[in-house]
């Protein structure tokens, strides 16, 4: 693999981001001004109905963030001015054609100058809506390539995607490709367009019906779930992601293509500060469920490895496949985790929380410390069913009779327990691959990357993505931890 500076490479370079204020864009685009700032421009694809909506949400939501602190201590008053030289908001939505772009001056000036477009737009709800889901997904990535490929200048395009997109496969999974009409299942049939139809079809009865926005959406997050389990993918978000992937290995040509699937992704390991973290995961939530008390009982395999590699890793495998696949055409695949290489445990996670927050305990707002025991591990589905049905099902059915028998009396009561049962249940189901995930994601191909970086550059440090260098045990306890209460659950 030919690879020669990354930093030279980025230098004078324009760059568009699309989904550029979810969690891993803004990494990138902090990364990059901070590590290259002679790159030319930054296009920051953000939906809004207009500029001055997506300049508004440039400085909230991007540049006003913590995230930005050792930039704005660095560049000081000079921030502002560098920002607007660099930064560029374009408002637009990939789930439209042409990726929604109204400025038809913009949009010429993209084609002519773009080098680079980094797709990191995606809805990750594992009950998404069905037709949001394909929309921003699968067809979102179509509308990428097609834009990509109207690029005069175009060296690259990096698509982000999941290594969930294996569903609940087990044992070694490869850096391969997902052809057209590729199912998991064997199930044969599955064709985009008819799902696309399908989805239509569904929403025109829905709203045919006369039915609430709230009961159409709730529908659709259902058909989702249905359509995906039809051919053995476990979610919504996962299913989307990997029909997207078959859109544009089908459609490429000739285009330079890198398929990036990174796992959990969790805090900043280093830079540009270590704990960097945003939006709530589900080891996270876990986590602060147990630090404020709220948490029974743990349901997982405990010796099932939990893939989680630090956000800051994925942006520098970004970066360092953006230089190595350059003018390369053809598409490559790159898995970026740490179940290969420095396997954590769902058995470490129950470890640090019970030693994070005994030393750190969680404040209530009355000011009282919450107190953390060792909880109990419900190592099957099935001992979780016996659990709630002692718990609270036999409440609920008693619940149901004496509701009978008293003219409805206790109606309210039963309908709440009602509808809390069955959203914990459709939690536990969403969760339930991961929680008892068995596969190990190869990275042959990231560990070439690594390698490439190491030999032919001098920037291994600066783009740092090995995960078998990082002490979970310290990552946990002091940064990790730290971090999530700190950013996410203040």
């Amino acid at each position: 693999m030919e690879l020669e500076s990354i930093l030279q490479f980025i230098q004078n370079k324009n760059i568009l981001v699309t989904g550029a204020t979810g969690f891993l864009a803004k990494i990138f685009v902090e990364k990059i001004l901070r590590v290259q700032p002679n790159v030319k421009k930054l296009y920051l694809l953000l939906r809004a109905v207009d500029t001055k909506s997506a300049t508004q949400r440039l400085h909230n939501e991007i540049i006003g963030k913590d995230l930005f602190r050792v930039l704005r201590e660095k560049w000081g008053a000079g921030m502002n001015s560098i920002v607007s030289e660099k930064l560029t908001v374009v408002p637009g939505d990939i789930s439209h054609e042409d990726l929604g772009l109204k400025d038809s001056n913009l949009r010429e000036e993209m084609l002519s100058q773009i080098d680079v477009i980094v797709n990191l737009a995606a809805t990750t709800n594992f009950d998404e809506r069905y037709d949001v889901a394909l929309g921003i997904n699968t067809l979102g990535a179509k509308h990428v390539l097609n834009f990509a490929k109207q690029c005069f200048k175009l060296k690259v395009l990096v698509h982000v995607s999941t290594a969930y997109v294996c569903g609940e496969k087990d044992g070694l999974l490869l850096e391969n490709p997902y052809h057209m009409g590729e199912t998991l299942n064997g199930t044969s049939g599955l064709d985009i367009d008819n799902e696309i139809r399908q989805v239509q079809e569904k929403l025109r009865e829905l709203r045919a019906e006369g039915l609430t926005e709230q009961a159409i959406t709730s529908a659709l997050k259902d058909f989702g779930l249905k359509r995906a389990n039809i051919y053995g993918w476990p979610n919504t978000y996962v299913f989307t992601k990997a029909i997207g992937e078959m859109l544009i290995g089908d459609l490429k040509e000739n285009l330079p293509l890198v398929i990036l699937r990174p796992t959990i992704i969790t805090s900043t390991y280093k830079e540009p500060f270590p704990g960097w973290v945003e939006g709530i995961r589900t080891i996270d939530s876990l986590a602060v469920g147990y630090g404020k008390g709220k948490l029974t009982f743990f349901l997982c395999d405990i010796n099932a490895i939990a893939d989680v590699v630090p956000a800051d890793m994925v942006v520098n495998a970004i970066i360092a496949a953006m230089a190595a696949h350059a003018n390369q055409p053809g598409e490559v695949i790159y898995q970026v985790g740490s179940s290969m290489r420095n396997p954590v445990k769902y058995s470490n996670f129950h470890d640090y929380g019970f030693r994070f927050f005994t030393k750190k305990p969680w404040i209530n707002k009355d000011g009282t410390p919450v107190k953390v025991g060792k909880v109990a591990v419900m190592g099957s589905m099935t001992t979780f069913h016996r659990y709630m049905t002692i718990r609270y099902l036999l409440l609920l059915k008693g619940l149901e009779v004496v509701n009978t028998a008293f003219c409805q009396y206790f109606k309210g009561t039963y309908v709440d327990l009602n509808r809390k049962i069955k959203f914990v249940m459709r939690l536990v189901e969403l969760y339930r691959p991961y929680l008892f995930f068995k596969g190990v994601f190869d990275d042959m191909n990231t560990l070439k990357l690594q390698m490439a970086v190491r030999e032919n550059t001098t920037e291994a440090d600066m783009f740092y993505f090995d995960p078998s260098c990082i002490n979970w045990d310290d990552y946990f306890m002091n940064i990790h931890l730290p971090g999530v209460v700190k950013y996410v659950f203040k």
